[in-house]
């Protein structure tokens, strides 16, 4: 297991160095270089792959955490486990085979980085770009014709299964930035049975910095239908316009996981009849 545990770290300490450089390669790749134009195309499989394996293993501790909890049956906190686990030993095995798969990969595109000479090319804010640009990795297209298909088809079967549950149902997509997150959840907004079902349709980047009322007068604000009570708070605000609506609230870009307190205030807001997809 600390074995495993090493190629996770040396893989997301690894990763990043290539990210750094993708506007290098992009723009070598549409000028003149094929070489480059390949080493791109297996940039998006690998950081596919390192992605689902952040991804089983968030998720997996996740699950263990709230069943532990009971955090299924009293905070409404359903977790979507993306990727199937069997039993310990079958979990350690498979993750250990792909990490060294990845691990391997991402040594590879490293020496051939060095080798087309790609530079690093600041972009202000680069972490900003990258979490807001998730589709430069992955498309809709390529995320549709894969594993990503069927992750988008688990969900939005539990969002509308959620139809006579008056619990406050919380999807959580987690995973590094600049991997698809988004573009998921953007697969999931626009499904057809999501339009239909929700009353009332909600995106927000929340971003690196967490406030309570800031956020909840963005929601408000993302809102089509008109609210004139613009001298109240903005709790009681966003309260007032989900009150008695079925409604699907995503969180975009949301990085912030460790002021619970200031969650739970918007929790009670939002309680009754809607879904959020956070990630």
């Amino acid at each position: 297991m600390e074995g495993m545990e090493e190629q996770h770290k040396i893989i997301k300490r690894k990763l990043p160095a290539i990210l750094d450089v993708i506007a290098d390669a992009e723009e070598q790749a549409t000028t003149y270089r094929d070489g480059a134009k390949a080493w791109l195309q297996e940039v998006k499989t690998v950081a596919y792959e390192a992605n689902e394996v952040f991804d089983e293993f968030k998720y997996e501790a996740l699950r263990r955490e709230a069943k532990k909890k009971g955090h299924y049956t009293k905070l409404g906190f359903d977790v979507i486990k993306l990727f199937p686990t069997h039993n310990r030993i079958v979990f350690r095995y498979r993750m250990g085979r792909k990490l060294c798969r990845i691990l391997k990969a991402i040594d590879v595109l490293i020496a051939e980085m060095h080798a087309f000479r790609f530079k690093y090319r600041p972009q202000p804010p680069v972490s900003k770009q990258w979490r807001q640009t998730d589709y430069v990795i992955i498309d809709p297209q390529e995320i549709a014709s894969r594993s990503r298909d069927k992750d988008k088809k688990n969900i939005v079967a539990t969002l509308l299964g959620q139809a006579n549950n008056a619990d406050l149902a919380v999807v959580p997509i987690v995973g590094i930035g600049g991997l698809g997150k988004t573009t998921l959840a953007q697969l999931i907004y626009n499904e057809p049975e999501i339009q239909k079902h929700f009353q009332m349709l909600l995106w927000v980047c929340v971003a690196d910095t967490f406030d309570v009322n800031s956020l909840a007068k963005s929601i408000v604000e993302a809102s089509p239908k008109k609210n004139d009570d613009t001298d109240k708070p903005p709790l009681d605000r966003l309260k007032k316009l989900v009150s008695g609506r079925r409604y699907l609230l995503v969180l975009d870009d949301i990085w912030n996981n460790k002021e619970l307190h200031r969650w739970e205030r918007l929790k009670v807001c939002l309680q009754l009849g809607g879904a959020w997809v956070v990630q």
